[in-house]
């Protein structure tokens, strides 16, 4: 089983959601960053979603947009994210680790030399929101190839006739965009997300994973009580906008982390 198969396999087995969160790699720097993303897990992340910086995020909100301008004046790259990635496997080996982002950093890197570098660092997923599955051949098949999950996004404008197609090649988990818009949006109500869920299901037997809107330990349980996983982002990026200084930043979302790993805890079924 890949990590990601094996860590909500672990969680459903316990009765639980998995908490998943996205912070942009060297935001605000390489080293705070990688403070971060090495202290996640312990403070109650499951799975974690790894920004890739890129100069044009257009899926993205102010939060992870101004994040990504933070990273990239502090001198981000795509290599140093997949160091950071090599840095953290040194000590934990069983945290899966998505990269989120866009094509265009990875076309330049070289779509062979980025896979078979991901492999090796240690990643465990893709999601790349500008690739639909009719480029699959771009980067999703030769991921696949390489044992690096591919994770389709879906949302509230996913009919049923296009949902076949965005899952047909899917791995790892689903990752359900529960407001129409750019990240950090409004959220939705849990009736909204329990229907799309139940509608996914018939579609997948995959995780399904709930994001955008969930800021709060309370927002947080009441997804995990219908969902796979909780994606929480732009919540946790705020904590490094409003922090003093790099110890702080770190500090201030650890702490976010640790409140809503708590409130998905809390929230077993089963």
């Amino acid at each position: 089983m890949s990590r990601l198969e094996q860590r909500f396999a672990d969680l459903k087995a316990e009765g639980r959601a998995a908490l998943v969160t996205f912070v942009t790699a060297g935001d605000p720097g390489y080293d705070a960053s990688l403070a971060i993303l090495k202290g996640l897990p312990a403070a109650g992340a499951d799975v974690i979603e790894l920004g890739m910086p890129f100069t044009d995020p257009m899926a993205d909100g102010v939060a992870i947009q101004l994040a990504t301008l933070r990273a990239l004046n502090a001198g981000q790259t795509l290599a140093k994210t997949l160091q950071m990635v090599r840095e953290f496997r040194v000590d934990n080996t069983t945290t899966p680790i998505v990269l989120m982002g866009y094509y265009n950093p990875i076309h330049r890197f070289g779509v062979q030399a980025f896979v078979e570098q991901a492999k090796e660092a240690g990643v465990d997923g893709l999601i790349i929101v500008d690739l639909p599955p009719e480029h699959d051949a771009e980067l999703a098949t030769p991921a696949q190839a390489a044992g690096i999950d591919f994770i389709r996004l879906t949302t509230p404008t996913t009919d049923d006739a296009r949902l076949p197609r965005v899952l047909e090649r899917s791995s790892g988990f689903v990752y359900y965009v529960s407001v129409a818009g750019v990240t950090g949006a409004g959220s939705a109500t849990t009736e909204a997300v329990s229907s799309a869920i139940n509608r996914l299901r018939r579609h997948t037997d995959l995780p399904i994973s709930v994001g955008f809107g969930i800021r709060t330990p309370e927002q947080a349980a009441a997804i995990a009580r219908l969902a796979d996983g909780v994606v929480v982002g732009s919540a946790l990026v705020d904590k490094i906008a409003t922090a003093n200084d790099f110890d702080q930043a770190v500090k201030n979302v650890l702490q976010l982390c640790s409140e809503l790993s708590q409130g998905v805890r809390k929230a077993r079924v089963g």
